[in-house]
């Protein structure tokens, strides 16, 4: 038990500060992603927007998955950070890709329409996938 708890002890300091690192990173890249799209996906959500809501859940899902994966094989806060970027710069090419394809993703996504939005999902989603792979070599 003693060994557990020297273990928890020693380790805490950088899982908390990996851990909070991580979450910065989505935070920030949430935050950028909805300033960058050009609908409000937070309002519409309010709204009860369920197309908004999709979008906005693969986005999310999409910048945490490649975190996640650096988590695991980070050697360094750098690796995190760097990764963060690539996956926010990921999912805003990927919503991109997709508006070129299916036209005006943002003024279907405002109007409800939740087909598309599924379909920006699975690209996000699709686009994180690989990206962590990548990641994790």
């Amino acid at each position: 038990m003693e060994d557990a708890l020297l273990t928890l002890w020693n380790g805490l300091p950088v899982f908390l500060i990996h851990s909070g690192l991580s979450l910065g990173i989505l935070v920030v890249g949430v935050f950028i992603y909805t300033r960058v799209t050009p609908h409000d996906e937070i309002a519409m959500i309010r709204e009860g927007n369920i197309a908004a809501s999709v979008s906005l859940s693969g986005a999310v899902i999409g910048m945490a998955l490649p975190l996640a994966f650096s988590l695991s094989v980070s050697i360094s806060l750098w690796d995190i950070a760097i990764w963060g970027v690539v996956a926010l710069v990921l999912q805003l090419l990927a919503y991109r890709l997709v508006d070129l394809f299916l036209r005006d993703m943002s003024g279907r996504i405002e109007a409800g329409e939740v087909g598309p939005a599924i379909a920006l999902l699975s690209f996000k989603l699709g686009t994180a996938f690989i990206n962590s792979a990548a990641i994790s070599g």
